[in-house]
């Protein structure tokens, strides 16, 4: 794996970190680290609580990278404490439908693994 690559992994490493919010809810097991195409790294965690509400660290990572008017992404990761964590299908239709031309970027999805997000989408329904 490139040195770009693996220093998304750590910058998502440094992130992760699960703590606890008020009753049974908690945040911060799985870290998100995504880099633009323009070399901005942005980070994020995930929040979890009852009935849906939370969301995905790439979710969180994501709205960082939105709030400086960047929407494309160059490669993307989750962490948690013990390993690489693929992107769930909310978090690839996300970053599909925030930029179609991130169905290019690269996901890592495990050690020594990287794929496109458009290899996670096939014949993915914003393409003609």
């Amino acid at each position: 794996m490139d040195e770009p690559l693996v220093s998304l992994i750590t910058a998502a490493q440094a992130e992760c970190g699960k703590f606890s919010l008020s009753e049974e809810f908690s945040a911060g097991a799985v870290a998100a680290a995504l880099r633009t195409t323009q070399g901005n790294i942005y980070t994020g965690i995930c929040i979890d609580l009852a009935c849906g509400l939370g969301f995905c660290a790439e979710v969180a990572a994501i709205a960082e990278m939105l709030k400086r008017r960047e929407t494309q992404i160059a490669a993307v990761v989750a962490v948690s404490w013990r390993r690489i964590v693929p992107p769930c299908g909310r978090c690839r239709e996300t970053m599909a439908q925030i930029d179609v031309r991130n169905l290019d970027c690269r996901v890592i999805i495990g050690k020594n693994q990287v794929v496109t997000l458009r290899e996670l989408l096939p014949e993915h329904w914003l393409l003609e």
